[in-house]
């Protein structure tokens, strides 16, 4: 257990960004979730649809250092590439 002032204030403020963070990456995680269920139900247009609110999410949480840029970017990138995949053959799954 910390001692010093300094120390304890670092600790409190530790707690309080952790609980952000983690409240942010759940937030990200249920949109990911239903992005997930459009495009496995074969859903493009809806998807692409959730694919503009994810893409805030995403940024959101890439502002608030939730998830680092290049993670940020990545999977931004990933997203698209397989709605890209959904649209150009609806018949198969992804």
């Amino acid at each position: 257990m910390a001692h010093h002032k300094s120390a304890l204030k670092a600790n409190r403020q530790n707690v309080k960004h952790r609980n952000i963070n983690r409240e942010n990456k759940s937030t990200l995680r249920t949109f990911l979730k239903k992005y997930d269920n459009y495009l496995e139900s074969g859903n493009a247009a809806e998807a692409k649809q959730s694919l503009h609110h994810l893409y805030a999410v995403i940024d959101k949480s890439e502002k608030k250092k939730a998830v680092s840029k290049n993670a940020a970017a990545r999977q931004k990138s990933r997203l698209t590439k397989r709605l890209n995949a959904a649209l150009a053959h609806p018949s198969e799954s992804s």
